[in-house]
């Protein structure tokens, strides 16, 4: 489990009193939203080990609001790992599906006379496009 310290949160928090609000850990809405992402994602099981997913399981079940700091130390921590988890996955994928896919259909294009068809290998728009298609299509 990755450990906050003192300083850190009390960076965070001096951070938020700056912007003039108030500082409040994440609430039950908030981690069921980040735990259905992490599951849809998949970083649910690849980040997280066993104790650390019972933690924030039986925190979404028990607790409304953190109010220990101790619990929000951890929390805090696994969302910071999650969320940096799930940064990466979707443009990993782009670079791993959608580029390579973008430049086939390019190819094929041009073989079969689009001439205007080049500039799709490298356009960012038509590789994002294909790799949501890629991952959202169905697999029976």
């Amino acid at each position: 489990m990755l450990k906050i310290t003192k300083w850190e949160m009390k960076q965070t928090m001096s951070k938020v009193a700056l912007n003039g609000s108030v500082f409040r850990f994440p609430d039950r809405k908030q981690l069921v939203n980040l735990k259905t992402k992490a599951m849809r994602s998949g970083a649910w099981f690849k980040v997280l080990q066993r104790i650390d997913r019972v933690l924030l399981d039986l925190t979404i079940r028990v607790v409304g609001n953190i109010r220990s700091a101790t619990l929000a130390k951890s929390i805090l921590a696994l969302t910071r790992k999650l969320e940096d988890a799930m940064k990466g996955s979707f443009s990993s994928r782009l670079r791993e599906i959608g580029l390579p896919l973008s430049q086939k259909v390019s190819f094929t294009a041009q073989k079969l006379g689009n001439i205007s068809a080049i500039d799709w290998a490298f356009d960012s728009s038509f590789a994002v496009f294909l790799a949501v298609m890629h991952m959202n299509r169905h697999q029976a």
